[in-house]
Formats: C-alpha cells, structure tokens, sequence
C-alpha cells in the first residue's frame, strides 16, 4: 500500500514528503519536546493559554500521522518538573487542559487501538490529573498499536534518580552483600522500562537544548531542530522530519553505514564520541536553517 493511501495528503506539498517516505524505515521511537506555545501567542498578541490551546490540535495531528503511519512508539514532552515554576494560574490551566483532553480524545484513542502511557512523577500530581492518567491506562491497556507515552512532571535527572533508588531498595530488601549495575539493569528501573530508546527526537522553536529529556535513552538518537513554533508544527513538518531522519547515516560509534540497528551500543569511544556530536551539531545547523 503507498504512504498516500495510508495518509491521505491534504496538499501538494504533503503528497511530495510521503513519495520520499520509506515505509520500512520508520522511527522505532519518535520523541518530541514540544516548545513554542507561549511564543507563537505572544508574537500573536494573545495570552499564553491560547498557545497552549493551539499546541493540543497540533499534538492530535502528530499523534494521528504517527498512528496511521505504525511508528511503534511516541513520547511527548507534555509538563517538566521545572514547570511548576510556572505562574500558578498558567500550570492550573495546564492541568485542566490535560484532563479536558483525555476526556475528549480517549475514545478515539482507544478506537484507534493506541496504548496510553504516561512517565513521570505522578504521585505530585493533582488528585483528579492522578485518576484520569490511571483510567487512561487502563481503558488501553490490552491495545495492541501504537505505544503513546506523556512525560508528565517529568524530568530526566529525577528518572534516574528513582532508578538508583529502586535498585538500592532492591538490594536493602534482598540483603544483598554484592551488586553490580550494568547499563541493561539501569534501563529496567527506568520510567520507561520495556520501551525501545528514541531513534529521532524532534526539538521545535529552534531551541539548541534536550530540557532534562529522557537523558539516558536518547544518547543514539538522532536530533532534529526546527525553528517551528510548536503550534505550528503541523503534519507536513513531521514528515519532513522523518524524511531527513531517513537520510542520515547512523554509525554507533563505527565507520560505516550500521542501518537496522538496535538503538544501544556500548562500544563508542571517546573519540568517536566528539566526532559523533560534531556531525550532530552540524545535522542540527542545517536543521535550523531549513
């Protein structure tokens, strides 16, 4: 079947990304910091809830394209721990956005046979936030299709934070007089234990930062930058991310073409390490310029 009857293009400019597309070598795991929505309000003359009114329907038709596309998984980077530092009227606002759109869209999601998932410290969240997410999860939790996970009052030094002290607990509920953390039992105590790494993570706004972000499960992940705002990220723009997402060579830390791979390694050097972010930070210029 061709990516235009699987997605139908709604202009000429999304018919001409999905021609480029190649079915077969999609993201395993999409992640996305979605950042601008109090820009593109303030640049409109309008108060910061109106961009973050506009960055749900962009947040549907990311999660839609992605859907319909069968990328495995998708993380969206919805409220940060540092955000309660945010004026509490706006974070209030936040919240209540959240639960209006479960509300509305679980159905579709679940008719959709999306996965709901959420990471984060969720025990710090508003009582009513804390049951939507749990009948969120529930409700999908025998859906077979895309994996959607919501990092929410997230942040990733706190992830791994919580990691290590679940693995010390381990060891103090066990009486273990001898324990070794390797990478793998690391990855298992994390938030997101049983997803596969992200391979692309898309920043918008053009900001040149991963803002605390799943730190540990995007060390191989490609980065893409784009100076769209949030709100504005529409679906031709994902596309075209996961077009130039194709285009590139992953090499691990080798020296040739390593496609297919899984998403760790832990044979890089350091050398190939600095080269490795000197070829990113030049993706990333490019990005940005584009």
């Amino acid at each position: 079947m061709k990516n235009s009857e699987i997605l139908k293009p709604a202009n000429r400019e999304e018919a001409e990304l999905l021609e480029k597309l190649d079915p077969k070598r999609l993201p395993n795991h999409l992640a996305v910091i979605m950042d601008g929505n109090g820009r593109w309000a303030e640049r409109r003359h309008l108060p910061r809830i109106a961009g973050h009114r506009a960055g749900v329907k962009a947040a549907r038709a990311v999660i839609e394209t992605c859907a319909r596309l069968s990328v495995p998984c998708l993380t969206l980077y919805a409220f940060s721990l540092e955000n309660w530092r945010r004026p509490r009227a706006e974070v209030d606002f936040l919240m209540r956005l959240l639960r209006e759109y479960l509300k509305r869209e679980l159905p579709t999601i679940h008719k959709n046979n999306i996965r709901m998932l959420f990471i984060g410290r969720s025990e710090e969240l508003p009582e009513g936030v804390r049951k939507d997410i749990a009948d969120a999860m529930r409700e999908t939790a025998r859906n077979t299709g895309m994996k959607l996970v919501v990092a929410l009052n997230y942040g990733g030094r706190a992830e791994l934070a919580d990691a290590f002290n679940a693995m010390l607990d381990h060891v103090r509920a066990n009486g273990l007089s001898a324990f070794h953390a390797d990478e793998q039992t690391i990855s298992e105590h994390l938030y997101t234990a049983g997803l596969p790494d992200p391979d692309l993570l898309i920043r918008t706004s053009g900001e040149m930062r991963v803002s605390n972000f799943l730190l540990w499960q995007i060390a191989y992940a490609e980065i893409y930058v784009t100076e769209t705002l949030w709100p504005d990220f529409s679906r031709a723009r994902l596309l075209e991310a996961i077009v130039d997402f194709q285009k590139r060579e992953r090499r691990y830390g080798g020296l040739g073409s390593e496609r297919g791979r899984g998403s760790s390694n832990h044979g890089a050097s350091p050398g190939s390490s600095v080269a490795r972010a000197t070829e990113a930070a030049e993706r990333v210029t490019r990005s940005r310029r584009g």
